[in-house]
C-alpha cells in the first residue's frame, strides 16, 4: 500500500502541484510572518543595544504622586548631582543629557514625518572633554561655551560629515533624517519642539542605532545649554548615565547609586532594562504589522482548503477500479484510508518545505513592502526560531491531511465488485436528503442569527463575535447546498450560453454532469468573492458615514491643529491667524481631559460666541450661550451614560484638576466629532489643562475673497511654517477622518488577489481532469466535424458557467452579511446606511469571469490538441 500510494502520487504529479503550490501559499505567509516578526524584534533588540552600549545606569527623575503639592518643583538632576554620582564607588564616567522631542521640516519646507510623534527624538550633543569622569567636577553650562569647539565628540553620535553644535544657532540630525529631509552641512533648517518656529544651522550630520529613529523617526542634536533650556531648565537634566569600571556589574552600581539618590526624587535603571523596554515599545508599536499577513494566510489556507478536497476527491473517483481490485485483493477499508491519506501527508510535506523556503522570501521582503512614508522597519539578518518551522509544516500538513480525510473516507467504502464495471460510472446526482438537511439549517440558522443582530445599539465585542459567526454560519450553508444550487442556477444561466449554440450548450451539460465537482471548483471563489464583496460594502458604507459626520459636525472652513495634545500653538501665532486677510470668524479651542464616573473623556474648551459659527451643534436641550466656569454642555452619548440632561450637576475634574468638582450642565447635543465628548468656558479648560493656557486647534470661517491655495499659503506663513502644526481645509479633515478605510480598502484588494488566484488554480485543476475525463468524447466530436477553436470555446465556456456560479454565490452571502451587520457599523460609526459600491463589486464579478476564462486555456488547448482517431479509440 505504501507503495501504490508513492506510485498515484507520481501518477497524479501535475495535478497535486495545484493544491502544492494552493497549501504553500498560506503556508509561505505563515511562516514568513513568525520569521519577519522574530527578526523584526532581533533587530529592535540588536538596535536598543547598541544605543545604550556602554551605559550600566541610568539616573531619571521620579514623577510626583497624585496628589503632590509640589507639583511644580525643580528637578532634581543638576550638576551637583553629576559631581556627587562622579564620587560612587565603580563609576567610570557620568553623562548628564537633556532629551525631548523635535519636529522639522524638510528643505522644501513640509514637515518631516511628523505624523509619529514617538519617533522625532531631540538630544543634547556632549563631547568627551565635557563629561566628568573619576570625580571630574560637572559639566560647564557657560551658555554658547565651547561644547565641542575644541574638537570633542559625542561617542553615542559618531560624526559621518561636519562637526557637533556649538551654540544655540546650531544643529546637527542623523543621516537618515538627512536624506529624508535633503539637507546637507551648511542648511538652514527650521524645527519646533513644543512652541514658535526656530531656525537653525545644519553643521553636522551623525549616525545612530537608535531604533526609534532606524524606525522612521528622525533625530536633532543641540548643544548641551540650548537642549537644557528647550527640554528641561538651565543647569538641569532628564537623565544622567553611568558608565561602570571594570569589575562592577550594573546592577551592583545601580545599587550603589540608589544609596545616594533622594528616594521620592530619582530612580536608577541599568542600561539592560532600558534597552529591553524600549524594545517591547517599539515591538509594541509595530505590532500592527503582523497582523494583514496573517489574515492573508488565513484566507489563503482557507480556499486552498476547498482545492484539496476537491483534487483528492477527483483523484479518489477517477482510481474507482484500481481502489475496487486493491479491496479485491485483500486490501481492507483502513489500508485504503490510510493510503490516501499518506498521499495527502507527503503532499503536506511538499507544500511546507516550498512554502517554508518561500517565507523566508515573504520575510525578506516584508519590512520593505511595509516601510511606506519614510516609516521604515530596522534592517537584520533573518531570525529562524524553531516557532516558524514548527508552524509551517504543522499549518501545511494539518490542512492538507484535514482536507484530504473525507475523500479518504470516500475511497474506503468503494466495494470490491466494482472492479468488474468496464467503464466510469456517471457521477450521481445529488439529491435533497442529508446534504439539504444541514445545508438548510445552517442557512436558517446563520441568516437568523445575522437578522438578530440588526436590533443592536453598538458595536461590542460580544456583537461582533455574533456576526462574524453568524456570517460563517451563512457561507457554511451556501457551500453545503451548493452542489443542489447548481442544477438550477447552471440552467437559468445556460439560457445565455446556449445562444452561443452547440458549444454553449454542451458546456452547460459539461458543467451539470457533476454537480459537486463543479460546486467544490466554484467554492473558492465563492468564499473570496464574499470576503471582498461583503468588506467592500462595509468599507464603502463606512467611508461615505464617515465624511457626512466630519462635514456635518464641522461648520468651519479650515482647521489649524497640533499634531499633539501636549503641544499647544503660539498664542502670537492665534493672534496672527485672526488678523490673516480672508479669515472671517477665528474661533481657538483648547483640547483637554475631563476625568468623570466611568472614566476619562475630552472636553474642548470655546469660546460661545464663536463657537455657532464654526461648529455645527444640534441642541436636543439647552444651547451653548450659557458655556461659563462651572457649566459645560455634553455629548447625546455623555448624557446617556451617566443619566443627565440640561439642569443637572455633573461631578468632575477638569484636566489637571485633583479635586472634583459640581458643574451644571446647560445643554445635551447630538454626537459630534469636531466638538468632542463636552463643551466648556475655554477660560476654565485653558486655565485647567495639562499646557495651561494653550490653543489646539483654531477653527476659521472665511470671507471668501481668497482662493484656497491664496489663502493656505497665508495661514502657513502666519503659524511660521511650523511643523508641529496642521493647516487643513474641511476636505482634508473628512479623507483624514475615513483613513482607517483606506487599511481595509487594502486588506480586501489582497484577499481578492489570493482568492482569485487559488480560484484559477482550482478551475485549471477540475477542467484538466475533465478534458481527461472526457477523451473519448472529445475525440468523437471532433470525428463528427468540430474543429479546435468550437473546442477551445467550449472548455472555456464551461469554466467561465464555473467562475459565474461561484460569484453569484459569494455576491449574495457578501452583501447579505453587509446588509445584516449594518446595525453594529452603525452603533460604531454615527450616520451609518447601507451604500453599495456598485462599481467595485462590477470589477470583482468581471475579474473573477476574467479569471475563470483565462485559467481554461491550457486545459482547452490540451482538449483542442488531441487527434480524433487517438482520442476515440
Amino acid at each position: 500500500m505504501l507503495r501504490t500510494a508513492l506510485r498515484n502520487i507520481l501518477a497524479a504529479k501535475a495535478r497535486l502541484a495545484m493544491t502544492v503550490l494552493a497549501v504553500c501559499l498560506g503556508v509561505a505567509f505563515v511562516s514568513g510572518t513568525l520569521v519577519f516578526a522574530d527578526s523584526t524584534a532581533a533587530a529592535h533588540r540588536a538596535a536598543a543595544s547598541k544605543s545604550f552600549a556602554g551605559i550600566a545606569v541610568t539616573v531619571t527623575e521620579k514623577a510626583p504622586p497624585p496628589g503632590a503639592a509640589d507639583r511644580q518643583r525643580s528637578s532634581v538632576l543638576d550638576d551637583a548631582l553629576v559631581r556627587k554620582l562622579a564620587q560612587v564607588p565603580g563609576v567610570a564616567a557620568v553623562r548628564p543629557s537633556a532629551d525631548g522631542s523635535a519636529i522639522l521640516n524638510a528643505a522644501d519646507g513640509s514637515p518631516l514625518r511628523a505624523d509619529r510623534a514617538w519617533t522625532h527624538l531631540a538630544a543634547a550633543y556632549v563631547p568627551a572633554e565635557d563629561v566628568p569622569a573619576n570625580g571630574a567636577n560637572g559639566g560647564k553650562n557657560g551658555g554658547d561655551r565651547g561644547n565641542g569647539g575644541n574638537g570633542g565628540k559625542d561617542s553615542r553620535y559618531p560624526l559621518a560629515e561636519g562637526r557637533g553644535p556649538v551654540s544655540s544657532e546650531e544643529i546637527a540630525v542623523d543621516s537618515g533624517t538627512a536624506a529624508a529631509g535633503r539637507f546637507r552641512v551648511g542648511d538652514t533648517v527650521t524645527l519646533a519642539t513644543d512652541g514658535p518656529v526656530m531656525t537653525k544651522r545644519l553643521v553636522g550630520i551623525v549616525t545612530t542605532d537608535d531604533p526609534r529613529v532606524t524606525a522612521g523617526g528622525t533625530l536633532a542634536l543641540f548643544d548641551r545649554a540650548t537642549a537644557q533650556r528647550l527640554f528641561a531648565t538651565p543647569g538641569h537634566y532628564t537623565g544622567i548615565d553611568l558608565s561602570a569600571a571594570p569589575g562592577t556589574t550594573a546592577d551592583e552600581l545601580a545599587d550603589r547609586v540608589t544609596a545616594v539618590l533622594p528616594a521620592d526624587r530619582a530612580e536608577a535603571i541599568t542600561g539592560a532594562a532600558q534597552a529591553a523596554q524600549q524594545a517591547v515599545l517599539v515591538d509594541t508599536l509595530t505590532r500592527g504589522y503582523e497582523k494583514v499577513p496573517m489574515v492573508f494566510a488565513g484566507v489563503a489556507l482557507f480556499i486552498g482548503s476547498f482545492l484539496i478536497v476537491n483534487t483528492f476527491t477527483m483523484l479518489v473517483a477517477r482510481r474507482t477500479r484500481e481502489t475496487a481490485l486493491l479491496r479485491a485483493i485483500g486490501a481492507s477499508r483502513r489500508q485504503v484510508s490510510r493510503s490516501v491519506l499518506l498521499e495527502a501527508l507527503v503532499v503536506g510535506l511538499v507544500a511546507s518545505t516550498a512554502g517554508f523556503l518561500l517565507g523566508l522570501g515573504v520575510a525578506a521582503v516584508l519590512p520593505e513592502v511595509l516601510s511606506s512614508g519614510g516609516n521604515t522597519l530596522p534592517r537584520g539578518p533573518l531570525v529562524i526560531g524553531p516557532l516558524p518551522v514548527v508552524a509551517a509544516f504543522a499549518v501545511g500538513v494539518g490542512v492538507t491531511v484535514l482536507a484530504a480525510w473525507l475523500p479518504a473516507r470516500r475511497a474506503a467504502r468503494v466495494a470490491p465488485v466494482e472492479a468488474m464495471r468496464t467503464a466510469e460510472q456517471p457521477p450521481a446526482a445529488p439529491r435533497f436528503g442529508l446534504r439539504g438537511a444541514v445545508g438548510l439549517g445552517l442557512l436558517v440558522l446563520g441568516a437568523g442569527w445575522l437578522v438578530s443582530l440588526s436590533g443592536a445599539r453598538d458595536a461590542s465585542e460580544e456583537n461582533l463575535r455574533s456576526a462574524m459567526a453568524g456570517c460563517g454560519l451563512f457561507v457554511a450553508a451556501l457551500i453545503v447546498l451548493a452542489p443542489l444550487l447548481a442544477g438550477p442556477v447552471i440552467r437559468l444561466a445556460g439560457r445565455l450560453t446556449g445562444r452561443l449554440g452547440v458549444t454553449g450548450r454542451l458546456a452547460r451539460e459539461n458543467a451539470l454532469r457533476d454537480p459537486r465537482r463543479t460546486a467544490a471548483t466554484a467554492a473558492t471563489l465563492l468564499v473570496s468573492t464574499a470576503l471582498v464583496a461583503g468588506l467592500a460594502v462595509i468599507g464603502n458604507s463606512t467611508g461615505q458615514a464617515l465624511d457626512r459626520q466630519a462635514a456635518a459636525g464641522l461648520g468651519a472652513d479650515h482647521v489649524i491643529s497640533s499634531r499633539s495634545t501636549m503641544t499647544g500653538i503660539d498664542p502670537a501665532a492665534v493672534r496672527r491667524i485672526a488678523g490673516t486677510p480672508g479669515v472671517r470668524t477665528a474661533s481657538a479651542v483648547t483640547d483637554s481631559t475631563m476625568f468623570i464616573a466611568g472614566g476619562v473623556r475630552q472636553i474642548s474648551g470655546v469660546d460661545p460666541a464663536t463657537v455657532g459659527d464654526t461648529m455645527r451643534l444640534e441642541f436636543v436641550s439647552g444651547s451653548a450661550e450659557g458655556l461659563a466656569p462651572g457649566r459645560i454642555a455634553v455629548s447625546g452619548t455623555l448624557a446617556r451614560e451617566n443619566g443627565v440632561t440640561t439642569g443637572d450637576v455633573l461631578n468632575v475634574s477638569l484636566g489637571r484638576g485633583d479635586r472634583f468638582t459640581k458643574v451644571t450642565v446647560v445643554g445635551v447635543y447630538k454626537d459630534n466629532p469636531t466638538a468632542g465628548d463636552a463643551l466648556g468656558a475655554r477660560s476654565e479648560v485653558a486655565a485647567k489643562s495639562l499646557l495651561p493656557g494653550s490653543v489646539q486647534r483654531v477653527l476659521l470661517r472665511t470671507d471668501g475673497t481668497a482662493s484656497k491655495p491664496a489663502l493656505e499659503a497665508r495661514l502657513r506663513t502666519a503659524v511660521g511654517n511650523n511643523p508641529l502644526l496642521k493647516v487643513q481645509d474641511r476636505d482634508e479633515l473628512v479623507r483624514e477622518a475615513a483613513g482607517s478605510v483606506a487599511d481595509l480598502l487594502g486588506v480586501m484588494y489582497g484577499m481578492l488577489v489570493i482568492g482569485v488566484v487559488i480560484g484559477a488554480l482550482a478551475i485549471v485543476n477540475t477542467l484538466a481532469v475533465s478534458v481527461a475525463e472526457r477523451t473519448r468524447e472529445i475525440g468523437v466530436l471532433r470525428a463528427l466535424g468540430m474543429d479546435r477553436a468550437a473546442v477551445r470555446r467550449t472548455i472555456r465556456l464551461e469554466a467561465l458557467t464555473v467562475a459565474g456560479f461561484g460569484t453569484l454565490l459569494g455576491l449574495t452571502g457578501g452583501l447579505f452579511g453587509a446588509w445584516a451587520v449594518g446595525s453594529l457599523a452603525n452603533g460604531a460609526v454615527e450616520q451609518y446606511s447601507l451604500a453599495v459600491p456598485w462599481g467595485t463589486l462590477l470589477l470583482v464579478c468581471l475579474l473573477s469571469l476574467t479569471t475563470g476564462t483565462l485559467a481554461a486555456a491550457a486545459p482547452a488547448r490540451r482538449a483542442a490538441t488531441l487527434s480524433p482517431l487517438e482520442a476515440a479509440a
